[in-house]
Protein backbone atom coordinates (compact mmCIF):
# COMPACT_ATOMS: atom_id res chain seq x y z
CA UNK A 1 0.00 0.00 0.00
CA UNK A 2 0.59 3.34 -0.78
CA UNK A 3 1.39 5.67 2.07
CA UNK A 4 1.63 9.68 2.26
CA UNK A 5 1.56 11.57 -1.04
CA UNK A 6 1.59 10.32 -4.32
CA UNK A 7 0.46 10.57 -8.26
CA UNK A 8 -2.39 9.03 -9.69
CA UNK A 9 -1.47 7.40 -12.90
CA UNK A 10 -3.43 8.92 -16.12
CA UNK A 11 -1.47 7.51 -18.54
CA UNK A 12 0.36 4.12 -18.71
CA UNK A 13 4.07 3.07 -20.95
CA UNK A 14 3.70 -0.25 -23.21
CA UNK A 15 7.28 -1.85 -23.60
CA UNK A 16 6.02 -3.48 -26.75
CA UNK A 17 6.91 -6.83 -27.76
CA UNK A 18 10.90 -5.75 -27.25
CA UNK A 19 12.52 -2.93 -26.37
CA UNK A 20 15.23 -3.08 -28.79
CA UNK A 21 15.19 -0.07 -31.22
CA UNK A 22 16.86 -1.81 -34.09
CA UNK A 23 13.81 -4.27 -34.22
CA UNK A 24 11.06 -1.57 -34.15
CA UNK A 25 11.02 -1.51 -37.82
CA UNK A 26 11.66 -4.86 -38.37
CA UNK A 27 9.09 -6.08 -35.95
CA UNK A 28 6.66 -3.25 -37.84
CA UNK A 29 6.30 -4.57 -41.55
CA UNK A 30 6.36 -8.73 -39.66
CA UNK A 31 2.85 -7.84 -37.79
CA UNK A 32 1.65 -5.23 -40.19
CA UNK A 33 1.84 -8.56 -42.84
CA UNK A 34 -0.10 -10.53 -40.05
CA UNK A 35 -2.68 -8.07 -39.14
CA UNK A 36 -3.13 -7.39 -43.17
CA UNK A 37 -3.40 -11.40 -43.70
CA UNK A 38 -5.43 -11.68 -40.86
CA UNK A 39 -8.29 -8.50 -41.67
CA UNK A 40 -8.06 -10.59 -45.49
CA UNK A 41 -8.92 -13.46 -44.59
CA UNK A 42 -11.39 -13.18 -41.84
CA UNK A 43 -12.86 -10.36 -44.14
CA UNK A 44 -13.18 -13.30 -46.96
CA UNK A 45 -14.88 -16.11 -44.68
CA UNK A 46 -17.33 -12.94 -43.26
CA UNK A 47 -18.47 -12.25 -46.83
CA UNK A 48 -18.27 -15.91 -48.38
CA UNK A 49 -20.65 -16.99 -45.39
CA UNK A 50 -23.01 -13.65 -45.99
CA UNK A 51 -23.39 -13.90 -49.96
CA UNK A 52 -23.01 -17.49 -51.29
CA UNK A 53 -26.03 -19.47 -50.80
CA UNK A 54 -24.10 -23.06 -50.75
CA UNK A 55 -22.43 -21.45 -47.43
CA UNK A 56 -25.76 -20.95 -45.11
CA UNK A 57 -25.90 -24.31 -42.72
CA UNK A 58 -25.30 -23.68 -38.94
CA UNK A 59 -21.75 -24.60 -39.24
CA UNK A 60 -20.79 -21.27 -41.68
CA UNK A 61 -22.99 -19.32 -39.66
CA UNK A 62 -21.01 -20.25 -36.64
CA UNK A 63 -17.42 -20.08 -38.77
CA UNK A 64 -18.41 -16.34 -39.65
CA UNK A 65 -19.08 -15.27 -35.77
CA UNK A 66 -15.64 -16.64 -35.42
CA UNK A 67 -14.14 -14.93 -37.68
CA UNK A 68 -15.91 -11.54 -36.69
CA UNK A 69 -14.31 -12.81 -33.01
CA UNK A 70 -10.95 -12.92 -34.67
CA UNK A 71 -11.03 -10.23 -36.74
CA UNK A 72 -12.20 -8.14 -33.53
CA UNK A 73 -9.82 -9.79 -31.21
CA UNK A 74 -6.85 -8.12 -33.41
CA UNK A 75 -7.69 -5.08 -33.97
CA UNK A 76 -7.95 -4.03 -30.95
CA UNK A 77 -4.62 -5.07 -30.03
CA UNK A 78 -2.59 -4.54 -33.65
CA UNK A 79 -3.14 -0.82 -35.03
CA UNK A 80 -1.99 0.60 -31.35
CA UNK A 81 0.75 -2.29 -31.41
CA UNK A 82 1.77 -0.87 -34.96
CA UNK A 83 1.52 2.61 -33.99
CA UNK A 84 3.94 2.16 -31.44
CA UNK A 85 6.59 0.59 -33.12
CA UNK A 86 6.89 4.09 -35.09
CA UNK A 87 6.42 6.13 -32.16
CA UNK A 88 9.28 7.12 -29.64
CA UNK A 89 6.29 7.28 -26.80
CA UNK A 90 4.86 4.10 -26.12
CA UNK A 91 1.68 5.99 -24.32
CA UNK A 92 -1.48 4.87 -23.62
CA UNK A 93 -4.21 7.15 -21.98
CA UNK A 94 -5.93 5.20 -18.81
CA UNK A 95 -9.36 5.18 -20.48
CA UNK A 96 -7.58 3.92 -24.04
CA UNK A 97 -5.95 0.82 -21.95
CA UNK A 98 -9.43 0.42 -19.98
CA UNK A 99 -11.55 0.39 -23.50
CA UNK A 100 -8.27 -2.13 -25.08
CA UNK A 101 -8.09 -4.43 -22.42
CA UNK A 102 -12.42 -4.57 -22.16
CA UNK A 103 -12.66 -5.15 -26.08
CA UNK A 104 -9.69 -7.55 -25.71
CA UNK A 105 -11.82 -9.23 -22.90
CA UNK A 106 -14.60 -9.55 -25.01
CA UNK A 107 -13.34 -11.24 -27.81
CA UNK A 108 -10.96 -13.87 -26.10
CA UNK A 109 -14.27 -15.13 -23.75
CA UNK A 110 -16.42 -15.31 -26.19
CA UNK A 111 -13.60 -17.47 -28.79
CA UNK A 112 -13.44 -19.93 -25.90
CA UNK A 113 -17.29 -20.03 -25.51
CA UNK A 114 -17.11 -20.21 -29.82
CA UNK A 115 -14.90 -23.31 -30.04
CA UNK A 116 -17.18 -25.23 -27.82
CA UNK A 117 -20.22 -24.02 -30.03
CA UNK A 118 -18.78 -25.27 -32.61
CA UNK A 119 -18.12 -28.42 -31.52
CA UNK A 120 -21.60 -28.92 -29.91
CA UNK A 121 -22.80 -28.24 -34.06
CA UNK A 122 -20.56 -30.94 -35.26
CA UNK A 123 -21.47 -33.04 -32.41
CA UNK A 124 -25.00 -32.73 -33.49
CA UNK A 125 -24.34 -33.15 -37.50
CA UNK A 126 -22.57 -36.40 -36.83
CA UNK A 127 -24.41 -38.46 -34.14
CA UNK A 128 -27.79 -37.03 -34.73
CA UNK A 129 -28.00 -36.23 -38.39
CA UNK A 130 -31.67 -36.52 -39.15
CA UNK A 131 -32.39 -33.95 -36.55
CA UNK A 132 -29.46 -31.87 -37.26
CA UNK A 133 -31.89 -28.89 -38.91
CA UNK A 134 -34.16 -29.47 -36.57
CA UNK A 135 -32.25 -29.25 -33.52
CA UNK A 136 -29.73 -26.44 -34.34
CA UNK A 137 -32.33 -24.56 -36.01
CA UNK A 138 -31.89 -20.95 -36.88
CA UNK A 139 -33.16 -20.06 -34.14
CA UNK A 140 -30.96 -22.02 -32.00
CA UNK A 141 -28.09 -20.56 -33.72
CA UNK A 142 -28.86 -17.17 -33.18
CA UNK A 143 -29.92 -18.21 -29.15
CA UNK A 144 -26.23 -20.01 -28.92
CA UNK A 145 -24.05 -16.45 -30.47
CA UNK A 146 -26.56 -14.22 -28.93
CA UNK A 147 -25.83 -15.53 -25.05
CA UNK A 148 -21.93 -15.97 -26.37
CA UNK A 149 -21.84 -12.30 -27.18
CA UNK A 150 -23.91 -11.44 -24.75
CA UNK A 151 -21.92 -13.48 -21.42
CA UNK A 152 -18.35 -12.89 -22.93
CA UNK A 153 -19.57 -8.71 -22.79
CA UNK A 154 -20.92 -9.04 -19.08
CA UNK A 155 -17.76 -10.95 -17.85
CA UNK A 156 -15.51 -8.34 -19.75
CA UNK A 157 -17.46 -5.51 -18.51
CA UNK A 158 -17.30 -6.77 -14.57
CA UNK A 159 -13.45 -8.00 -15.14
CA UNK A 160 -12.20 -4.87 -16.71
CA UNK A 161 -13.92 -2.95 -14.15
CA UNK A 162 -12.44 -4.77 -11.11
CA UNK A 163 -8.76 -4.12 -12.88
CA UNK A 164 -9.59 -0.45 -12.97
CA UNK A 165 -10.99 -0.16 -9.91
CA UNK A 166 -7.93 -0.13 -8.14
CA UNK A 167 -5.47 2.30 -7.20
CA UNK A 168 -2.27 2.88 -9.47
CA UNK A 169 0.10 4.98 -8.13
CA UNK A 170 3.82 6.64 -9.87
CA UNK A 171 4.64 3.76 -11.40
CA UNK A 172 3.35 3.23 -14.95
CA UNK A 173 5.18 1.37 -17.24
CA UNK A 174 3.05 -1.79 -18.55
CA UNK A 175 6.03 -4.95 -19.60
CA UNK A 176 3.49 -5.72 -22.41
CA UNK A 177 2.31 -4.62 -26.25
CA UNK A 178 -1.11 -4.03 -25.06
CA UNK A 179 -3.27 -3.40 -21.61
CA UNK A 180 -3.55 -7.32 -20.21
CA UNK A 181 -4.54 -7.82 -16.90
CA UNK A 182 -1.64 -9.36 -15.30
CA UNK A 183 1.02 -6.40 -16.14
CA UNK A 184 -1.47 -4.13 -14.66
CA UNK A 185 -2.62 -5.30 -11.30
CA UNK A 186 1.47 -5.54 -10.83
CA UNK A 187 1.36 -1.84 -11.11
CA UNK A 188 -1.17 -1.63 -8.15
CA UNK A 189 -0.41 0.46 -5.12
CA UNK A 190 -3.40 -0.94 -3.50
CA UNK A 191 -5.42 -4.58 -2.81
CA UNK A 192 -5.74 -6.86 -5.61
CA UNK A 193 -7.11 -9.82 -4.35
CA UNK A 194 -10.86 -9.32 -5.36
CA UNK A 195 -10.08 -8.57 -9.90
CA UNK A 196 -7.50 -11.62 -9.54
CA UNK A 197 -10.34 -14.15 -7.62
CA UNK A 198 -12.41 -12.56 -10.02
CA UNK A 199 -10.27 -12.97 -13.31
CA UNK A 200 -8.94 -16.37 -11.85
CA UNK A 201 -12.49 -18.03 -11.24
CA UNK A 202 -13.87 -16.81 -14.30
CA UNK A 203 -10.60 -17.79 -16.46
CA UNK A 204 -10.94 -21.52 -15.32
CA UNK A 205 -14.70 -21.54 -15.09
CA UNK A 206 -14.85 -20.29 -19.21
CA UNK A 207 -11.88 -22.81 -20.68
CA UNK A 208 -12.91 -26.05 -17.87
CA UNK A 209 -16.53 -25.53 -19.38
CA UNK A 210 -15.47 -25.01 -23.14
CA UNK A 211 -12.95 -27.85 -22.89
CA UNK A 212 -15.24 -30.25 -21.72
CA UNK A 213 -17.89 -29.38 -24.11
CA UNK A 214 -15.23 -29.90 -27.19
CA UNK A 215 -13.58 -33.15 -25.06
CA UNK A 216 -17.59 -34.60 -24.73
CA UNK A 217 -18.59 -34.16 -28.27
CA UNK A 218 -15.51 -35.54 -30.06
CA UNK A 219 -15.51 -38.55 -27.98
CA UNK A 220 -19.38 -38.90 -28.84
CA UNK A 221 -18.32 -37.76 -32.61
CA UNK A 222 -15.22 -40.39 -32.50
CA UNK A 223 -17.71 -43.30 -31.29
CA UNK A 224 -20.30 -42.47 -34.20
CA UNK A 225 -17.66 -42.14 -36.80
CA UNK A 226 -16.15 -45.93 -35.74
CA UNK A 227 -19.68 -46.79 -36.10
CA UNK A 228 -19.79 -46.64 -39.81
CA UNK A 229 -19.04 -49.21 -41.62
CA UNK A 230 -17.85 -47.98 -45.09
CA UNK A 231 -14.27 -45.66 -45.09
CA UNK A 232 -16.10 -43.40 -47.38
CA UNK A 233 -18.20 -42.85 -44.83
CA UNK A 234 -16.16 -42.31 -42.08
CA UNK A 235 -13.47 -40.30 -44.06
CA UNK A 236 -16.57 -37.92 -45.09
CA UNK A 237 -17.93 -37.36 -41.57
CA UNK A 238 -14.09 -37.00 -40.42
CA UNK A 239 -13.70 -34.47 -42.81
CA UNK A 240 -15.92 -32.07 -41.75
CA UNK A 241 -14.95 -31.90 -38.19
CA UNK A 242 -10.81 -31.57 -39.42
CA UNK A 243 -10.90 -27.55 -39.45
CA UNK A 244 -12.50 -26.77 -36.35
CA UNK A 245 -9.91 -29.63 -34.51
CA UNK A 246 -7.08 -28.00 -36.07
CA UNK A 247 -8.60 -24.58 -34.49
CA UNK A 248 -8.98 -25.57 -31.51
CA UNK A 249 -5.46 -27.93 -30.84
CA UNK A 250 -3.99 -24.58 -31.58
CA UNK A 251 -6.01 -22.11 -29.57
CA UNK A 252 -6.04 -24.83 -26.04
CA UNK A 253 -2.53 -25.73 -27.08
CA UNK A 254 -1.25 -22.10 -26.60
CA UNK A 255 -3.78 -22.02 -23.65
CA UNK A 256 -2.19 -24.72 -21.65
CA UNK A 257 1.19 -23.43 -22.86
CA UNK A 258 0.78 -20.31 -21.16
CA UNK A 259 -1.17 -21.06 -18.12
CA UNK A 260 -0.53 -25.08 -17.08
CA UNK A 261 3.86 -24.54 -16.79
CA UNK A 262 5.13 -24.26 -13.50
CA UNK A 263 5.56 -20.64 -11.89
CA UNK A 264 8.96 -20.82 -11.60
CA UNK A 265 9.32 -21.18 -15.76
CA UNK A 266 6.78 -18.60 -15.94
CA UNK A 267 8.30 -14.99 -17.21
CA UNK A 268 6.67 -11.72 -18.58
CA UNK A 269 8.68 -12.64 -22.03
CA UNK A 270 6.63 -16.31 -22.23
CA UNK A 271 3.66 -14.92 -21.45
CA UNK A 272 4.65 -12.29 -24.78
CA UNK A 273 5.07 -15.04 -26.96
CA UNK A 274 1.88 -16.27 -26.21
CA UNK A 275 -0.21 -13.20 -26.54
CA UNK A 276 1.05 -13.08 -29.48
CA UNK A 277 0.13 -16.15 -31.04
CA UNK A 278 -2.92 -16.13 -29.38
CA UNK A 279 -4.39 -12.35 -30.58
CA UNK A 280 -2.14 -12.22 -33.32
CA UNK A 281 -1.29 -15.52 -35.28
CA UNK A 282 -4.11 -17.70 -34.94
CA UNK A 283 -6.64 -14.98 -35.87
CA UNK A 284 -4.46 -15.33 -38.87
CA UNK A 285 -4.00 -18.71 -38.87
CA UNK A 286 -7.97 -19.75 -38.51
CA UNK A 287 -9.09 -18.47 -42.05
CA UNK A 288 -6.23 -20.06 -43.72
CA UNK A 289 -7.02 -23.27 -41.77
CA UNK A 290 -10.70 -23.38 -42.29
CA UNK A 291 -10.58 -22.26 -46.11
CA UNK A 292 -7.75 -24.77 -47.13
CA UNK A 293 -9.15 -28.04 -45.19
CA UNK A 294 -12.76 -27.27 -46.60
CA UNK A 295 -14.57 -27.95 -49.97
CA UNK A 296 -16.91 -25.85 -49.92
CA UNK A 297 -15.14 -22.85 -48.82
CA UNK A 298 -12.36 -23.45 -51.34
CA UNK A 299 -15.27 -23.86 -53.76
CA UNK A 300 -17.24 -20.75 -52.75
CA UNK A 301 -13.90 -18.69 -52.96
CA UNK A 302 -13.14 -19.65 -56.69
CA UNK A 303 -17.20 -18.40 -57.80
CA UNK A 304 -16.81 -15.53 -55.94
CA UNK A 305 -13.56 -14.69 -57.74
CA UNK A 306 -14.92 -15.57 -60.74
CA UNK A 307 -18.20 -14.14 -60.38
CA UNK A 308 -19.01 -11.70 -57.24
CA UNK A 309 -22.24 -10.30 -59.02
CA UNK A 310 -23.50 -13.84 -59.36
CA UNK A 311 -22.92 -14.99 -55.39
CA UNK A 312 -25.00 -12.09 -54.66
CA UNK A 313 -27.82 -13.20 -57.16
CA UNK A 314 -28.00 -16.73 -55.43
CA UNK A 315 -28.94 -15.13 -52.02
Amino acid sequence: MANGNFTRVTEFILTGVSERPDLQIPLFFVFLVIYGLTVTGNLSIITLTSVDSRLQAPMYFFLRHLAIINLGNSTVIAPKMLINFLGKKHTTSYYECAIQLGGFLVFIVAEVLMLAVMAYDRYVAICNPLLYMAVVSRQVCFLLVSLTYLYSFSTAVVASSSVFSVTYCSCNIINHFYCDIAPLLALSCSDTSFPETFVFISAATNLVFSIIVVLVSYFNIVLSILKIRSSEGRKKAFSTCVSHMMAVSVFYGTMIFMYAQPQTNHSMDTDKVASVFYTLVIPMLNPMIYSLRNKDVKAALKRFLTNPCLSFKLM
